[in-house]
């Protein structure tokens, strides 16, 4: 089977101003190598990222960043997730007094900002709001009493707990999709919204979430091949511990998806919503558009992470092959990388995140791949 032979630097941001590189090579498709080497930090000034670790933790949760990059806007909502999102500092280091003022204040945000908050909600929705406030008091009254005893398990489990909820309420806050995808893509399947898929492999279950609101076309794609069984039996052709799991390369001559109706090589532009953006950017990369230290709404940040490979030399050239990103990024958020606005991130693994680390020693196969959610999302272009 045939790869896109490639090859790019992806730099990491260093700790306490030290800072250092990854030279990654690349298959036919770009996707990372296992024969990177550690170097000192000497690269062109324009690649160079800025060497410092920015304040506060990057978010590395895949459910997080699927929070964080639902298209709302309520900041009354977001500032209550924030303080629930960061309590995981307060918990790892036992900072008892400020998870104590994190959650007292996320209780009183709750109680001071719910009309604001509901009134970010479709009025349709509203009714299926009011029991999700009821279960988050109740999970934030649990979690006070669990901080008088010290008792970290609870309140670990009670902050996952919570930030579902207060997910499920900031679904009910998107309101349709939120931009129009260009004319020019109107022929490739689309996502407007977000879907499910699992993975049944020889290794355990891999569950996704793909999100079509940040990456319609990229997403639109994916949901459409798994609908198709095209990874049905596939195997990991590309397994590079600590880098990527790669898969998608069709067997015979073809290194994509060839559409039946039409017979031709399916295409798919390289696709990058950009925080602060109204929609995403088409068929360039952040670095080519001068913007490759601005933060894309879907960053390689989590273990997981889903992207799509493509041809180095051609941003447009992806189709079918894909890859999950299998590095623990703490040191490389957002921003301070070069896989960030080079490549297509269209989702996250949220479980199996065991069977993917297994996968990536020594390879794995995907028996079945199917939509669990999220299909009446899935927009296919008419004839």
């Amino acid at each position: 089977m045939a790869r896109f032979q490639s090859c790019f630097q992806t730099a990491l941001a260093g700790l306490l101003s030290i800072s250092f590189s990854f030279i990654l090579s690349f298959g036919w498709f770009s996707v990372p190598s296992a024969q990177a080497a550690v170097l000192p930090f000497a690269m062109p000034v324009a690649y160079l990222p800025v060497a410092y670790l920015p304040p506060g933790d990057a978010i590395t949760d895949p459910r997080a960043l699927l929070r964080y990059s639902l298209p709302i806007d309520s900041p009354e909502i977001r500032q209550i997730q924030d303080n629930l999102e960061g309590l995981n500092y307060a918990l790892r280091t036992k900072q008892w007094g400020r998870a104590k003022r994190e959650i007292n204040q996320s209780t009183k945000l709750l109680t001071r900002k719910r009309p604001a908050i509901l009134e970010a909600i479709p009025e349709e929705r509203r009714a299926m709001a009011e029991p999700l406030f009821g279960k988050i008091d109740a999970q934030l009254e649990a979690m006070q009493t669990a901080l008088s005893t010290k008792d970290v398990d609870s309140l670990w489990s009670g902050r996952r707990t919570t930030l579902g909820l207060i997910g499920e309420l900031e679904y009910l806050m998107v309101k349709g999709f939120p931009y129009e995808v260009p004319a020019e893509y109107d022929h490739l399947p689309q996502l407007k919204g977000r879907a499910t898929i699992e993975f049944k492999t020889n290794e355990g279950p891999v569950t996704v979430v793909v999100d079509g609101y940040s990456a319609p076309v990229t997403a639109g794609n994916f949901v459409d091949l798994v609908k198709r069984g095209f990874y049905d039996g596939m195997t990991f052709d590309r397994a590079e511990e600590n880098y990527v799991l790669q898969t998608g390369d069709p067997a015979g001559p073809e290194v994509g998806f060839i559409d039946p109706k039409t017979k031709q090589y399916r295409a798919i532009p390289l696709e990058i919503l950009v925080s602060g953006d109204d929609a995403p950017t088409y068929g360039a990369t952040l670095e080519e558009l001068g913007r490759f230290l601005e933060k894309p709404v879907l960053p390689f940040n989590s273990f997981g992470a889903l992207a799509m490979a493509r041809p180095e030399s051609d941003p447009d050239g992806a189709s079918s092959q894909f890859f999950f990103f299998l590095f623990e990024p703490e040191l490389t958020p957002a921003g301070l990388n070069l896989l960030d606005g080079r490549y297509s991130v269209f989702g996250y693994t949220i479980e199996g995140k065991e069977a993917l680390d297994r996968m990536g020693h020594q390879g794995g196969k995907i028996l079945s791949a199917k939509v669990v959610d999220g299909l009446d999302n899935l927009v296919t272009p008419q004839a």
